[in-house]
């Protein structure tokens, strides 16, 4: 749900380092003037649970570990040698954005792209992969913007399985995603390792603000759309 209310701006954010699972707090966005994320306070806990080892007394197993099938598997997935982004084009919603590159404030939260009355562009997180590289890229939109126009994300809930989303990238190539599916998260229940976490393929999220609750001026919500990466 968009609105075009102007109010308090909240924000989600980021992983500090692409690849890495960590242990992340979304905060929920907010009206504001463009319902896109904004500043937070990046938690101080950057902690992923490790596996322990096998005791040394531990018998080898006979045959291959479990493990060795997935990763073989992983090897066969689809990956593109690293190439930042340029463009996102999503056809069956008349979205063609250029994509500003964005990393971490000051105080640890994800730079947005600044609305000036269009909604656009979108924006990657630049500590994420590149498209078309193992692991989930990130993009984030605007879902409302100045002026009552619509964000360049406001229809991110009509994408359905299957929907191809182009990326066009430096080196000329263009990664191609089909979506996988789509997703709405409680700013209270974000599922952090889940959205941003380490991926065996080249996967793309892009995440907008939902939710809006008049009572308060606020986004309660984010929506996410999972894609990956066309084989």
């Amino acid at each position: 749900m968009r609105t075009t209310d102007h109010g308090r701006r909240g924000g989600f954010l980021a992983p500090a380092a692409a690849g890495v699972l960590l242990l992340l707090a979304l905060a929920g966005c907010a009206a504001g003037t463009s319902g896109t994320p904004d500043a937070g306070a990046m938690p101080s806990a950057s902690a992923s649970s490790s596996v322990p080892a096998s005791p040394p007394s531990a018998p080898s197993p006979p045959t291959a570990p479990p493990a060795a099938a997935p990763a073989a598997a992983a090897q066969q997935l689809p990956v593109l040698g690293a190439s930042a982004p340029v463009t996102l084009s999503i056809a069956s919603i008349g979205v063609r954005t250029d994509l500003l590159h964005l990393g971490l404030r000051e105080n640890g939260s994800l730079e947005v792209p600044q609305d000036t009355g269009s909604g656009a562009p979108a924006s990657w997180y630049n500590g994420s992969p590149t498209p078309g590289e193992r692991g989930p890229s990130v993009m984030l939109g605007h879902v409302n913007a100045l002026g009552s126009n619509q964000g360049v994300f406001a229809d991110l809930r009509k994408l359905t399985p299957g929907t191809e989303i182009n990326v066009s990238r430096t080196d000329g190539s263009t990664a191609v995603f089909t979506v996988d599916r789509g997703a709405l998260y409680s700013k209270n229940g974000f599922p952090t390792l889940e959205v941003y976490g380490n991926t065996p393929g080249a996967e793309l999220r892009l995440i907008t603000c939902d939710g809006y609750d008049p009572a308060t001026g606020l986004f309660d919500d984010n929506y996410v759309i999972y894609a990956k990466l066309k084989a």
